[in-house]
């Protein structure tokens, strides 16, 4: 048994192993976070339950059973999934609140952040600076579990969490609300000291192994990076996200001094 993998997954409260529990879970609709489907299940209690899951929009995967086994030595009846501890919110709902409210929206998108410590990091960060949205991908996204809450010491619970199917489609919602978008890149010669970040904002924070999407920068309105002096050429997404989120706030408090 891979020990790693079984660690990785954990098993407790944000596991829904067997199809009568998830089933149970989409007809309350509780929070989930992802499905695992074991490839060719096709039992009746499956047929039943496959129509909730397409209709729920929540990111689901059909795998071989072996990996269903790794995760889980119950009978999970080909069928495991991860719920998750908060509920998400629309975008567009969140942006409109903002503007009700008299607030400029600041808004923090992931694009296929992975690493769940990172991500549980960041929402520490964003809840201390002031983030009204963490905007991730259905797909290639790092999950929003239990042990991403106990990281980001309970922050989640204090966000809006937006889930999108195309995040190409999410920034350009964004740019027609009025909001700038920027993306935090190596790729630019421009730091983030000489723009001016107050108002409406979102920030992109690209993925641990390649950055920001090449489609997404070439949509941004202004490409960012910090200056990095050493002789390491990155710094951890985390710790750069942290960087840039207070030098927006530390802008957003002259300006509203």
């Amino acid at each position: 048994m891979n020990k790693k993998k079984v660690t990785e997954f954990n098993t407790n409260s944000d596991l829904l192993i067997g199809t009568r529990p998830l089933l149970e879970a989409l007809e309350a609709d509780k929070p989930i976070d992802k499905i695992f489907i074991q490839k060719g299940l096709n039992s009746p209690t499956y047929q039943e339950l496959w129509p909730l899951i397409k209709a729920s929009g929540v990111n689901y995967q059909h795998v071989p059973v072996e990996k269903l086994n790794r995760i889980s030595a119950k009978n999970h009846q080909g069928i495991i999934a991860f719920a998750s501890p908060v509920s998400f919110r629309k975008l567009g709902d969140v942006i409109l609140d903002c503007f009700d409210k008299g607030k400029d929206p600041l808004v923090l998108i992931l694009d296929r952040l992975t690493d769940v410590r990172n991500f549980g990091a960041i929402c520490r960060t964003a809840e201390c600076t002031g983030v009204d949205a963490i905007v991730i991908p259905v797909k290639g996204a790092a999950p929003v579990n239990f042990e991403a809450l106990k990281t980001s010491a309970g922050a989640i619970h204090h966000l809006a969490i937006c889930k999108e199917f195309n995040l190409k489609d999410a920034i350009s919602f964004l740019q027609e609300s009025g909001l700038k978008v920027c993306a935090a890149t190596e790729k630019t010669q421009d730091l983030i000291y000489d723009h001016e970040l107050s108002g409406p904002l979102a920030l992109i924070m690209g993925s641990e192994e390649d950055g920001v999407s090449p489609e997404y920068l070439k949509m941004v309105d202004h490409k960012l990076k910090l200056p990095l002096v050493g002789k390491i050429g990155s710094l951890n997404v985390s710790v750069a996200c942290g960087a840039l989120l207070y030098e927006i706030t530390r802008q957003n408090t002259i300006q509203n001094a």
